[in-house]
């Protein structure tokens, strides 16, 4: 962590704040700074959370994940939110981004109308262009109810609607049309209310073909309405009536305020649902997505006729920590579900991922609500798997691995999926996950040709080898040892705690990686890493005082007793700053706990095994000699 994150992060007044840089130059240097200081943030926070007033901050339950003491602490001295539980915090921007999906010049938006600060009027050229889209979002409009006119018209329309399980009633509500067969009937009825050619070229409604001049882009297609954020029509997609229309869908192209890639269907609406309920499922395609909303999933969207974005990512962990990747059950769908896995790497953090969930072969969403009801679609959405289990399949299902050699190639594709996972303690987790489960994949001897799967009990030369029994009396002497001896080192590192306690802005991620199995001293790594957070100064007597206060006087006197030097401490120098004798004693407490697991591997290995080499293995980790 670079000296700049430690000061921000350990008391620092300066404050970083989302893109401010890019909209400063469009607001002005102070204008965002006046908004928040305008803004009470208790009382905007207070709309969500229920909080209580403790000295000067506010506390409550943090919105954001389930808890039953309060760890989430509003301020307005700092005009900050921070759960010191799960680590979200930020400016009052940032609360509606989180709680509302917002983006952040919409977040900007609002809180200036509520605040009553004027935002900065454009320049003409802004004013002109922005009157532009205005006149254009009136032109899409215009052109959604022409075509939902039209659907009302067309038999062989609400014919198919009638047969994928559609009335009257769910084409209103989504908005549904028919764009006619006849090549230009949308520009006829456009141009009659004196919309002008460019503005529908420009609107993605009208294409010059070089022959023909203009035509409608859209003719004897079903009609879905696209809309952004806001709800506003922005495009549509259109599916072919005609058996051999090529292609089924098609979308409209590329305009000033459409990019297929930056928006998903559905989402103006399932974003309040979303953030209620905090999960959004994904499916493949729009009937899916209005099946799914009749079904009673409301937080339903869907990408745009192409894989899954960066962008559309960005939007769906606006809603909800987890999205439910809804896919086919078929070789596309997982096809679909790998790509979206592999997309999702880099952008990984903690609390934030995807779940996949696969509906039975041959079938999709739309289907299996048709024929089974929403309760068969609530199984599958139960069902869904991690992501960390969805790679494991891509990498495993239907693949040999009977030589040494495909195993040694899986271990490298799994490396390679874990090096695109930019968060490092994410990545950690992963590698220990997929080097789990090939553990458990590979654990078992493959037998030779010609030989039976049994587990081995001859020596190496065939003579009905037997390992040693080692008595439980030995065996509870070993686990003593290797026990106190952690115990020791966690009790070094919580005198090292209290001795310098600002160690823990200095070493925050490795503080918080360690893992201690004396829960007194758990808890005082846990609060001094939230003081820290909080940017609270931490001082060895008023940290004392804090946590007598907060009800942790035991470890503290417990700590005290131990200040003078344990048998840990032998052969310290007492030379060395605080900052080299904790991460040393880290580093050693560490590789007991990776040693501690290598045992515990050895151990299983041996008892599925039963092989000479095995149980070697095993006496070798677990420090047994030949006498014990």
């Amino acid at each position: 962590m670079s000296g700049s994150a430690h000061r921000n992060r350990c008391g620092n007044p300066r404050r970083a704040r989302p893109n401010l840089l890019k909209y400063a130059m469009r607001y002005g240097p102070n204008l965002l700074e006046e908004i928040l200081r305008r803004t009470d943030i208790v009382q905007l926070v207070g709309r969500r959370v229920k909080l209580t007033r403790r000295g000067q901050a506010f506390w409550g339950c943090c919105p954001f994940h389930a808890e039953k003491s309060p760890s989430f602490k509003v301020e307005n001295s700092r005009r900050t939110y921070k759960c010191f539980g799960c680590g979200k915090g930020g400016d009052a921007f940032r609360w509606l981004m989180e709680t509302e999906g917002l983006s952040f010049p919409e977040s900007v938006e609002r809180l200036a109308g509520e605040a009553g600060v004027e935002l900065p009027k454009w320049t003409a050229e802004d004013e002109a262009r922005e009157e532009k889209k205005k006149s254009l979002y009136d032109v899409i409009e215009a052109a959604a109810a022409f075509f939902e006119a039209q659907l009302l018209e067309s038999r062989e329309a609400k014919e198919y609607l009638k047969g994928r399980g559609l009335d009257a009633a769910a084409a209103k509500r989504f908005r549904l049309g028919y764009a006619p067969a006849a090549g230009n009937a949308l520009i006829a009825h456009l141009t009659a209310k004196n919309i002008v050619q460019d503005d529908l070229i420009a609107a993605g409604l009208v294409r010059l073909d070089p022959e023909r001049g203009a035509r409608d882009f859209f003719f004897n297609r079903l009609m879905f309405p696209i809309t952004d954020g806001r709800g506003r029509v922005v495009a549509f997609g259109g599916r072919g009536m005609s058996p051999d229309a090529k292609p089924k869908y098609i979308n409209t192209g590329e305009t000033e305020f459409f990019s297929k890639g930056r928006l998903l269907y559905n989402f103006a609406t399932a974003r309040p649902a979303g953030l209620k309920a905090q999960t959004i499922i994904v499916a493949e395609g729009y009937m899916d997505v209005i099946a799914l909303v009749r079904a009673g999933f409301e937080a339903a969207v869907a990408p745009l006729g192409t894989a899954l974005t960066e962008d559309q990512l960005d939007l769906l962990w606006r809603v909800a920590p987890e999205p439910v990747m809804a896919f086919d059950g078929d070789e596309a769908g997982l096809r679909a579900a790998q790509r979206a896995a592999r997309l999702a790497l880099p952008a990984l953090k903690p609390g934030r991922s995807l779940r996949f969930a696969f509906v039975p072969p041959g079938e999709d969403p739309d289907s299996l609500i048709r024929s089974q009801g929403a309760s068969a679609m609530k199984a599958v959405l139960d069902a869904a798997l991690p992501l960390a289990q969805v790679l494991w399949r891509g990498e495993t299902e239907g693949k040999d691995f009977s030589t040494p050699e495909r195993r040694a190639g899986l271990e490298r594709s799994l490396a390679d999926i874990v090096s695109l996972i930019s968060d490092g303690k994410i990545a950690d987790y992963y590698r220990r996950d997929f080097e789990q489960r090939v553990f458990e994949a590979f654990k078992r001897r493959t037998p030779h040709a010609g030989e039976r799967a049994r587990p081995w009990k001859g020596d190496r030369a065939g003579r009905g080898y037997q390992p040693e029994s080692v008595s439980p009396a030995v065996k509870a002497s070993l686990l003593a040892r290797r026990g106190g001896a952690k115990r020791v080192k966690e009790t070094e590192l919580g005198r090292l705690l209290l001795e310098d306690p600002e160690i823990a802005c200095r070493h925050g991620e490795m503080l918080a990686a360690l893992q201690f199995s004396d829960p007194l001293l758990d808890r005082l790594r846990q609060e001094l890493l939230n003081l820290a957070a909080s940017g609270s100064r931490l001082e060895k007597g008023g940290l004392e005082n804090h946590l007598v206060r907060a009800g942790m006087a035991e470890v503290v006197e417990r700590l005290r007793a131990q200040g003078a030097r344990s048998p840990a401490d032998e052969g310290t120098d007492f030379g060395e700053d605080t900052d080299a004798r904790f991460l040393r004693a880290a580093a050693q407490l560490r590789d007991m706990a990776e040693l501690a697991l290598e045992r515990s591997r050895a151990l299983e290995r041996f008892k599925n095994e039963a092989t000479e080499e095995s149980w070697l293995e095993a006496r070798r980790l677990l420090g047994i000699r030949s006498e014990d």
